[in-house]
């Protein structure tokens, strides 16, 4: 990555990594800031992308991630309906060490700067108090807490679209959308898989969960007494009769390994980036798996931030969350209709929205 000065944002063209209209430098050497904001599309609207906060082994790794993200959140915006383009920014550094108000205020002056073309909210590593701090230097920012205007926590509708998602799943493959009964296996129990489990345990679901903190599978167990906890994920992929397993950690959670050892016919989860590598869905076709587009079924967080640009209205966006219900129907139905799978289908309706959106 070529070296910044303060203050300076350097612009730099990938069209060999996607087709990204902008990658944005940032540096501000006074509070440490080290940034990069890259906006993959605005054709449909402004990009839209949270704010990543992590401690990359590299500037060029770091790089990669927001080129990766940024092009991801295009697909998700344009799969969940929404007037915006694709964008992610990352904060470089361990946020336990580094992250400072100071640090917040100038990466929200590095934001608005860019005059909207790219709005932020929270993501790994960023929470509403931090948004709340950006917010006071960036107007262009969204996932703020309710009393400065925001929409708060969105792990609550991004948990109710992956419910939503899990029941097209079930209507399409069994003809039911019902889950009472069926065995679901969630890895990663945090901010949004501890919102699907309420769900699942409403509808009398057989909830199996792990997570890598035993505090958190503790507090679902104690919560909820028939909710079953396993070692790992590696043990969870594994259990016997699974119908449904709902990766909700870190990404690349389908891979060479995973994949021939899944019980379940069903996998739709939250986590972003799933697939580990091209080719990883054909895989869970050819193993008659059902995959439901994780960019798809997880967009009821972006759809909730989305909102508070419009003054946030909780029902209205359930509402709007919903509908993943439908979309993911309609993506089964396109994958089958042009014998591909449901990834694939995916990816090209969001491309011809895309396309139709720059035509006119």
């Amino acid at each position: 990555m070529t070296d910044v000065t303060d203050g300076v944002l350097h612009t730099l063209f990938h069209s060999d990594q996607g087709g990204h209209e902008q990658v944005v430098l940032c540096q501000d050497r006074a509070s440490g800031l080290k940034a990069v904001i890259a906006i993959h599309s605005t054709a449909l609207g402004p990009a839209l992308g949270g704010t990543r906060f992590y401690p990359y082994a590299s500037e060029e790794e770091a790089v990669a991630d927001a080129l990766n993200l940024a092009r991801g959140m295009s697909y998700k915006n344009a799969m969940a309906g929404l007037d915006h383009g694709g964008g992610k920014a990352v904060i470089i550094g361990d946020p336990e060490k580094i992250k400072t108000e100071q640090l917040l205020l100038a990466y929200g002056r590095f934001v608005a700067s860019l005059g909207g073309r790219y709005v932020t909210a929270c993501d790994v590593g960023t929470y509403v108090a931090d948004m709340d701090v950006v917010a006071r230097e960036c107007r262009w920012t969204t996932g703020r807490s309710p009393e400065k205007g925001g929409a708060g926590d969105s792990s609550v509708l991004t948990a109710y679209g992956v419910y939503q998602g899990m029941r097209a799943s079930a209507q399409h493959l069994w003809g039911d959308p019902s889950l009472r009964g069926r065995r679901i296996g969630i890895a990663g129990v945090g901010k949004v898989g501890h919102h699907l489990v309420e769900h699942l345990v409403a509808e009398r679901a057989e909830v199996f969960v792990t997570d890598v903190r035993d505090e958190a599978v503790r507090r679902i167990t104690e919560q909820h007494r028939d909710v079953v906890a396993v070692k790992d994920t590696e043990e969870l992929i594994r259990v016997d009769g699974l119908d449904i397993y709902a990766p909700c950690a870190l990404g690349g959670a389908l891979d060479d390994d995973s994949v021939p050892a899944l019980t379940a016919r069903i996998v739709c989860g939250a986590a972003n980036n799933q697939l580990a590598h091209p080719g990883v869905e054909k895989d869970l076709a050819d193993r008659g798996i059902l995959y439901a587009p994780d960019y798809v079924v997880n967009a009821g967080g972006v759809i909730q931030v989305a909102d508070e640009l419009h003054g946030f209205d909780f029902e209205r966006c359930k509402a709007k969350a919903a509908k993943i219900y439908d979309t993911t129907l309609t993506i089964f139905a396109r994958a089958k209709t042009d014998g591909i799978p449901p990834a694939a289908a995916a990816d090209r309706i969001a491309e011809q929205r895309m396309a139709e959106a720059r035509r006119h």
